[in-house]
């Protein structure tokens, strides 16, 4: 039996944290690898660049597919692909971190799946809520929208924490408040793709999904539904 001192006392990563960050990252090192020549020979350099024509999220293919009602899977893939492909190696780092740190603290209360879920679900309704609220030329890329979904499972933990406390839930909300500000105030000292919709986007969905993924969400629903 181990002596209660002889643990660590840093939690481990839930596991699905640890794969969508090995995976954002590895798929950022093999760019850079085929950009510097160690892998892939001379055409390694152009391999970001095909990556963004396959599997970055167009809003003009998305009206294509709404407009002809076809939906093929190269392109609906797109509202997956398009978190795991990123600008350069800054763009890449910023969302690995996040996705560490706040998908390290959601983990630890979600199951894994539904960690999984919020991720995904979230990174598809930021490029939902991109398309349809900007209607923009520039393709959405980056792992940001599911990173933000994750923040709103976080958010929903404190906003019920809170509730349990009796404090003000609104203060719940402060953390993106302060990454929207920031985003906003980065946006019109330097311009750039107006992105961070999709990412307000997937903060809200992250934030009510967790109402069902939670553990104990669904029964609690289902109770209250059915109290008279």
């Amino acid at each position: 039996m181990s002596h209660p001192d002889d643990q660590s006392p840093i939690n481990p990563l839930p596991p699905v944290v640890v794969a969508l960050f090995l995976l954002v990252v590895g798929v950022e090192a093999i760019f850079w690898a085929g950009s510097r020549g160690l892998v892939g020979g001379p055409s390694a350099v152009g391999w970001r660049l095909s990556a963004l024509q396959q599997y970055a999220f167009s809003a003009e293919i998305f009206d294509w597919m709404l407009a002809t009602g076809n939906w093929p899977l190269e392109h609906v893939k797109r509202f997956v692909t398009y978190m795991f492909v990123h600008i350069g190696f800054t763009h890449t780092l910023f969302g690995g971190v996040l996705l560490l740190a706040i998908g390290k603290m959601v983990g630890e209360v979600f199951s894994q799946l539904a960690t999984l879920i919020v991720f995904i679900g979230s990174g598809i309704a930021g490029a939902l809520g991109y398309a349809l609220i900007l209607d923009p030329d520039v393709p959405l890329i980056g792992s940001y929208p599911g990173v933000y979904g994750l923040i709103g499972a976080f958010t929903f933990l404190m906003w019920a924490r809170l509730g349990e406390l009796g404090a003000p839930q609104a203060r719940a909300f402060s953390l993106i408040g302060v990454l929207v500000a920031i985003q906003l105030v980065f946006g019109l000292l330097f311009g750039g793709n107006p992105d961070w919709v999709a990412d307000v986007c997937g903060f809200a969905a992250g934030f009510l999904m967790s109402f069902v993924l939670v553990p104990g969400g669904w029964r609690r629903i289902r109770d209250r539904i059915r109290r008279p």
